[in-house]
């Protein structure tokens, strides 16, 4: 039987860029030269110029907006942006926009240029590279979270869960089901440490013990580190029998037979 945790999606590169309209210029104050501790030092000045800072905002603007279209269609994770299946028309209909908006600023711009590339590959359910690296790393989140509950910090708990949750869309259901039950648990945990801990001054180690985690365990076995299937045993070839040994017989001469004499009559006596 063959298992996925991951749904099939994109994996998308997105590159933007601004160029043109700022110079910088650097002045050496101090070359670099070694200390009487034995490090080394060097002190310099830069000075930067744009040309026109009115453009240069614009050309800011639009490119994080560029970005906000094509990041929001996707699960952004450790190794790149994911987009589900699902969301594969949305993120076309991104693309298209972008390039229109880009398009746009760089025909009227004097001295600013935005340069936008999007790369686009398939990531298939049965990946079982992708399954790995998508579980790995909701695991680790997931880890992250009870790790960040037991030393009572709100903050790094939902950074951790928000980042579950962009992931999770490349999830298949059910490991997704669980993980969300995961980051509800944790992110209630979180309010009780603050609610009960920060604002009522109660001893944080003994609101942690009180605290149930039983779905946030439960979502990190449920999460497999790659796809997995379930092969038949491999077939055993039968021993061959082991053949039998040759036997070398000496070659007889030929020998003339010799005549045999034949045995001598027997006298037998009759009585009267």
């Amino acid at each position: 039987m063959k298992t996925s945790i991951i749904r099939p999606g994109m994996l998308v590169g997105l590159k933007t860029a601004i160029r043109g309209g700022v110079t910088y210029q650097k002045l050496d104050l101090e070359p670099t030269h070694a200390t009487e501790d034995g490090t080394q030092r060097a002190r310099w000045e830069t000075t930067r110029e744009i040309a026109d800072a009115v453009e240069h905002e614009r050309a800011t603007q639009t490119r994080s907006r560029v970005r906000t279209l094509i990041t929001r269609q996707c699960c952004n994770t450790s190794f790149g942006l994911l987009c589900p299946d699902a969301r594969e028309e949305n993120l076309q209909a991104a693309i298209v926009e972008a390039d229109l908006l880009v398009n746009a600023f760089n025909l009227e711009a004097e001295h600013t240029n935005i340069d936008f590339r999007v790369l686009v590959g398939r990531v298939a359910n049965d990946d079982v590279q992708a399954a790995r690296a998508i579980g790995s790393e909701v695991r680790d989140l997931l880890a992250t979270m009870e790790s960040s509950i037991k030393a009572a910090d709100p903050g790094a708990i939902r950074e951790a869960a928000t980042k579950a949750r962009q992931l999770a869309g490349m999830l298949s259901a059910d490991a997704q089901g669980k993980v969300k039950d995961a980051i509800t648990e944790a992110r209630n945990a979180a309010t009780e440490i603050v609610r009960r801990v920060e604002k009522a001054g109660e001893v944080a180690s003994i609101v942690i013990d009180e605290l149930t985690l039983t779905k946030l365990k439960a979502a990190r076995f449920a999460v497999l580190d790659l796809s997995t299937e379930e092969a038949p045993p491999p077939e055993v070839a039968a021993a061959p029998a082991p053949a039998a040994p040759a036997i070398d017989f000496a070659p007889v001469a030929n020998v003339d037979p010799q005549p045999v004499a034949a045995p001598a009559p027997r006298d037998f006596e009759f009585g009267a």
